[in-house]
């Protein structure tokens, strides 16, 4: 299936996300906030099909994350999760960033699906 990288700082919703995607064949990838996502990312050569991260965390929000990323992998699919009306606000901005934003708290049946749907995106006209 696809490589997934999974950046978000809380321990149980970073463990249910992981494990409900690896339930799906998907291979994962974690880490603990948007900093460390950056850095896997970079090492990584932008080479995941798609990176769900949480806006709000220590060190690097997803947002400042995700600019990052696009600015060096233009067709890195990006998406956003938050429980924050705030946050979600912010990330109207990034459309032409990321692919959505998923509101918490959401099913297992709702990640899998939002996922499903960020991976079917063609982000090719952005290269």
């Amino acid at each position: 299936m696809a490589k997934l990288l999974i950046v978000e700082d809380d321990d149980s919703v970073r463990m249910f996300v992981s494990r409900a995607l690896e339930r799906c064949g998907h291979q994962i990838e974690v880490a603990a906030d948007g900093a460390q996502g950056l850095e896997m990312i970079k090492a990584a050569k932008g080479g995941y099909d798609l990176v769900l991260s949480d806006i709000r965390m220590p060190a690097m929000d997803g947002i400042e994350m995700a600019m990052s990323a696009a600015g060096l992998f233009p067709t890195l699919r990006l998406l956003l999760m938050t429980g924050y009306a705030d946050q979600r606000e912010r990330a109207d901005d990034l459309s032409k960033v990321i692919v959505d934003v998923v509101n918490k708290p959401f099913s297992l049946a709702e990640i899998r699906s939002r996922v499903d749907a960020a991976l079917s995106v063609d982000l090719t006209h952005a290269a």
